[in-house]
């Protein structure tokens, strides 16, 4: 799987903002992405040096439209450490 099938988006919230401050970037990714091969994606896509990675699955929520019920997608965040003195530019201008 290429770097950028595994990287599907950033995620922009209040939190993923504060974690910023910290060198933290958090990342939407495949489901099916391990730690190292997320580690070596951001490595290739942003040219930085990663110190951690830490990942976690997001269940769908139960949504309901009158009697029908239905779930929301399923996905996977990566929370991604950066070493000191590494910065992604991208999310500078937010």
């Amino acid at each position: 799987m290429e770097a950028r099938e595994l990287i599907k988006r950033p995620l922009i919230t209040e939190k993923t903002t504060m974690l910023m401050e910290e060198n933290k970037y958090c990342f939407l990714v495949d489901p099916r992405a391990n730690k190292t091969q997320i580690r070596m994606a951001i490595e290739e896509i942003f040219k930085v040096k990663v110190k951690d990675v830490n990942t976690y699955n997001m269940l769908g929520k139960v949504k309901r439209m009158g009697r029908y019920q239905g779930r929301r997608p399923s996905w996977k965040r990566a929370i991604v450490t950066l070493e000191e003195g590494s910065r992604i530019e991208f999310f500078e201008g937010v």
